[in-house]
């Protein structure tokens, strides 16, 4: 399993999982590159919510989407706010945040499916994308880890709603820890430190580093260590070990634009769907 990069054919960059079955599912994180954004959002940026003119993000996602074979009006894609709330996505729910963030499925961030050609898109810059496909009863899901999220377990919690929701067992189930924000970057401070003893006791020594009198905190570490212990076998994560903030030339990072003194910045995004076969 592994993750790269790949140009298509509307030259732009798709972040890929290699164990994610192409014949079953469509997937991608995008990337910054090749977008009508103007600084500070300077190129793809996939989110209306960052005070990015309106126009350019629709361009901008309508290029996103049409890449991947669908239409903007199909995507489905909510309000995040860094908690831990699941939304079952139905075919009714098509096209929910698409074109305007005030119709987005409200105060969710995570969203499971099993209808084919729905695709879910979630956006980041810096948190972490988990995505899951379950390929014995056909669903997807995707996850918007943070901080906050991880350490409220987002990413189990997810695969457990998949669980009951669509009967997906471990051994079936697929996923992807997308690039994010890494150990290498992500200082935090006490607090954090001590929230993360709380909620991972057992690996806080694997999750915290200290540098120099300084704390960073490994996310994407720490979502695989909640979904092994959720039931999703270590073979069947495939960690991107990618980091958005050292490579902020390719992926949005919140934490980089603030070393710049930028105000704000704009949004990767990751998406999922399921083929209809």
């Amino acid at each position: 399993m592994s993750y790269f990069l790949r140009r298509n054919e509307q030259n732009l960059w798709h972040g890929k999982f290699s164990a994610f079955p192409e014949d079953m599912v469509v997937h991608a994180i995008s990337t910054r590159l090749g977008g009508v954004s103007k600084p500070p959002y300077d190129g793809l940026n996939l989110a209306l919510h960052v005070g990015d003119n309106p126009e350019d993000v629709l361009t901008n996602r309508k290029k996103f989407i049409q890449s991947l074979g669908y239409q903007v009006k199909d995507i489905v894609t909510p309000n995040q706010v860094h908690g831990e709330k699941i939304f079952v996505v139905g075919e009714e729910n098509r096209g929910a945040g698409s074109l305007n963030y005030d119709d987005a499925i409200k105060e969710t961030d995570a969203l499971i499916t099993n209808v084919p050609d729905l695709p879910l898109m979630l956006c980041f810059a810096d948190c972490v994308p988990v995505l899951f496909v379950d390929t014995e009863n056909s669903a997807v899901g995707i996850a918007h880890a943070g901080r906050k999220g991880t350490m409220q377990k987002i990413a189990a919690k997810t695969f457990s709603a998949m669980k009951e929701n669509f009967g997906t067992r471990g051994k079936n189930c697929l996923v992807g820890i997308a690039p994010s924000i890494g150990v290498c970057c992500y200082e935090v401070g006490d607090e954090i430190r001590d929230e993360c003893k709380k909620n991972f006791p057992d690996n806080f020594g694997e999750l915290i580093q200290e540098r120099d009198g300084k704390f960073f905190l490994d996310l994407q570490t720490a979502n695989k260590i909640q979904l092994v212990a959720a039931g999703v076998p270590e073979e069947n994560i495939d960690v991107a070990g990618e980091c958005t903030c050292c490579k902020s030339g390719w992926y949005f990072s919140y934490r980089a634009a603030k070393k710049n003194n930028l105000p704000e910045t704009g949004r990767i995004a990751a998406l999922i769907a399921l083929r209809n076969i």
